[in-house]
């Protein structure tokens, strides 16, 4: 004991005198190697050029500055969670097998739950709080938090919200609250300048600067041709964001991007906000959207070849167009005054169209200009497969394949035969062994892509989500799959050699 106290006194005298010595050097200088004369600087002490020469720029930017921060305020940041029960194998925890403690004895002893958690954006268009966001975003969760543009956050409660339009209407208890304007998406043109505010990967209040690429696609088959298009940066976590115009003014809530990397390839699509002011008064009126229906069957045909407007190939039964007495090979030229200039037109108009309400229809019949009237009804929960009024000496029956409908986001003749992105994909089970082959980070859970003729998805990636969806095993990846559309753009979350990623699959 006494030769441990004396090593011990040892030590601390030591200690004590390397800690002097180090002391007094450092006050001394003795620490420094090198002494040499200081360098010689002088810095630059006015700019290249004169603020006076770009006073437009200068202009600009003090503009661009007071356009954001009149606009960030109302952007939010969308936070959700939902638990997934998951089953794990006794030999994982063998311990809690045999000793189990008293959570444990009243929970199945095979199951655990994963808590799942997702960001999106959102902005705040009413006083009362209500925020639009998309519904891909806050759909089958179960808790919503939004963060506000000064840090804090609050529960907020789900009002209503439609898969087919992709938009969810939030709410938050909290006066004071400043709303952005809707703006008139239709007077939007391409090169019209724009910012798009979110929360891209989790950096909330992020400001990107583009232009309107396109609007309003003619010859597109898919819904793209409805959205606005943008060049300014859209990433996962933008979503239900808004897309706003100079004036500060919401143009359009973003909802997608086109990528083979996951991020920003300058194809960002927004929903116009003509058609989220009428897809929120309803929401917020009805508990759900009342869509509207003309019932008119039409052939997409090439712009270039097509005169303007719409040619009748059939009529629904029952429908307003029937009851307007249109008939097949009329061409609809206007729409409540409205120039028709493609299907994508027409049924923008009948989308923003309030129901029941007296609309007039200008046509084109053997060559003769007609005006017709007809109301605009609520679209019957059948609509996709109704009788058409059959053509002489063929019977009433549903038409297979049918040519695109004046409703939201129709089919057209050819997309029922669409391939499904997934159809070529051959998945395999993710065990522990293969996820530490692949050096996957922990806590990854999915499918792993054995082959795939898309070029979007590589051997050994693992499919995470589809369209927020979590895929867990071989059998749940074939059935979210299997009742995909294969109309639409699915989104896929991946993770591949450590990163995680978005990539939107599209039909073949």
């Amino acid at each position: 004991m006494r030769n441990l106290l004396k090593f011990l006194l040892f030590v601390v005298l030591v200690s004590l005198g390397i800690s002097l010595l180090y002391d007094y050097r450092m006050k001394h200088g003795g620490l420094t190697t090198i002494e040499r004369a200081p360098e010689k600087y002088t810095l630059a002490s006015s700019p290249p050029v004169d603020r006076k020469e770009v006073g437009t720029l200068a202009e600009f930017d003090r503009e661009r500055r007071t356009l954001v921060a009149n606009v960030v305020s109302s952007v939010v940041s969308v936070k959700t969670s939902k638990k997934i029960p998951v089953r794990r194998q006794y030999a994982l925890d063998p311990f809690e097998y045999f000793f189990r403690g008293p959570r444990s004895q009243f929970r199945n002893p095979n199951e655990e739950a994963l808590v799942q958690n997702s960001l999106g954006s959102g902005v705040i268009v009413t006083n009362e709080g209500h925020i639009i966001t998309n519904n891909h975003v806050v759909d089958q969760v179960d808790d919503i938090e939004v963060q506000l543009a000064d840090g804090r956050t609050k529960k907020a409660r789900l009002i209503g919200s439609d898969s087919d339009v992709d938009l969810a209407v939030l709410k938050i208890e909290e006066p004071g609250v400043k709303p952005l304007k809707l703006g008139d998406s239709d007077a939007v043109q391409a090169g019209d300048m724009v910012l798009a505010v979110g929360n891209p990967f989790g950096f909330e209040e992020t400001v990107t600067q583009g232009i309107i690429s396109s609007k309003g696609r003619k010859n597109r088959r898919d819904g793209f041709g409805d959205f606005l298009q943008t060049d300014a940066a859209i990433n996962p976590g933008n979503s239900g964001g808004p897309l706003v115009n100079l004036a500060g003014e919401v143009i359009g809530i973003n909802t997608a991007i086109i990528s083979r990397t996951g991020g920003s390839q300058g194809l960002g699509f927004a929903i116009p906000s003509n058609t989220v002011r009428v897809a929120l008064e309803s929401l917020l009126k009805k508990g759900r959207i009342l869509r509207g229906y003309l019932g008119v069957l039409s052939t997409q045909r090439n712009p270039a070849t097509e005169t303007d407007g719409v040619v009748v190939d059939d009529i629904v039964s029952n429908s307003p167009a029937s009851d307007a007495h249109l008939q097949k090979g009329d061409v609809i030229r206007k729409f409540n005054g409205h120039e028709v200039k493609s299907f994508s037109d027409l049924r923008s108009l009948v989308a923003q169209t309030e129901l029941n309400k007296k609309i007039d229809l200008e046509i084109l019949r053997d060559g003769k200009s007609l005006n017709v009237s007809t109301e605009i009804r609520e679209q019957p929960p059948d609509y996709q497969t109704t009788r058409v009024i059959p053509r002489p000496g063929q019977p009433g029956q549903p038409v297979p394949n049918q040519p695109p409908q004046a409703g939201p986001n129709p089919a057209t003749p050819d997309e029922d035969n669409n391939e499904s992105p997934f159809s070529s994909v051959r998945v395999g089970e993710l065990t522990p062994e293969l996820a530490k082959q692949l050096d996957l980070p922990s806590g990854v859970r999915g499918v792993v892509v054995l082959a795939a003729e898309t070029p979007d998805l590589q051997r050994g990636d693992v499919i995470e989500e589809i369209d927020q969806q979590p895929v867990t095993s071989v059998a749940e990846f074939n059935k979210i799959s299997g009742n995909l559309s294969n109309d639409n753009p699915h989104v896929v979350s991946v993770c591949r050699h450590r990163v995680r990623s978005f990539l939107v699959l599209r039909p073949r």
